[in-house]
């Protein structure tokens, strides 16, 4: 392997523990237009989905109404952070590596400001080099498109990067990529 000039992280279910409060404030925003979803059913079948194809998958037709709702359940997202945990071991490790000049990159198929709310709320912003959420590419996980224009902006290789991920897209995603992988389990 080269040596190590990169790390991507992604950000939900792997730097993150944040399926509590995705759900919970989810299930309230769809609750409030008469959609009922039970949070285990959330957490098995659409935790990590992408928000347009989860609000498909629940009923929810329209693109006006799908904005809406995602809208609100970002508002609500903050009243459910004290439900998210760092994964610290691994960040600890990543702030270790970063003083050697190892870049550290968030790169997620979730909404960016999601990503950086959390963020906030946990003080790791200043942490991070450079964000890739879901809205930055056209064609989401498990297209390798978004890890590879996390190292095109880095100007690095695969060779030069490794990539944590937890769910079976991202992994898919971080093969196709070229780079080494984890798989991160919380």
């Amino acid at each position: 392997m080269a040596q190590l000039k990169l790390i991507l992280l992604d950000f939900d279910g792997t730097l993150v523990d944040t399926k509590d409060a995705n759900a919970d404030a989810y299930i309230e925003a769809l609750a409030e237009v008469g959609i009922e979803v039970d949070k285990q059913e959330y957490l098995d079948k659409y935790f990590g989905m992408r928000c347009m194809e989860f609000m498909r998958s629940v009923g929810l037709e329209g693109e006006e109404s799908i904005k809406a709702v995602r809208r609100r359940k970002i508002e609500l997202y903050p009243s459910y952070f004290h439900t998210v945990r760092l994964n610290t071991p691994l960040w600890d490790w990543c702030q270790m590596m970063r003083k050697q000049g190892v870049k550290v990159w968030i790169v997620s198929t979730g909404h960016i400001d999601n990503i950086t709310n959390v963020m906030r709320y946990l003080t790791i912003r200043d942490g991070v080099d450079g964000i890739i959420s879901g809205d930055d590419v056209v064609r989401p996980k498990p297209s390798p498109d978004c890890f590879l224009k996390a190292m095109s902006i880095a100007g690095v290789t695969p060779a030069e990067t490794i990539i944590f991920e937890d769910s079976v897209y991202g992994l898919q995603s971080a093969k196709e990529s070229g780079a080494l992988y984890v798989q991160i389990k919380m």
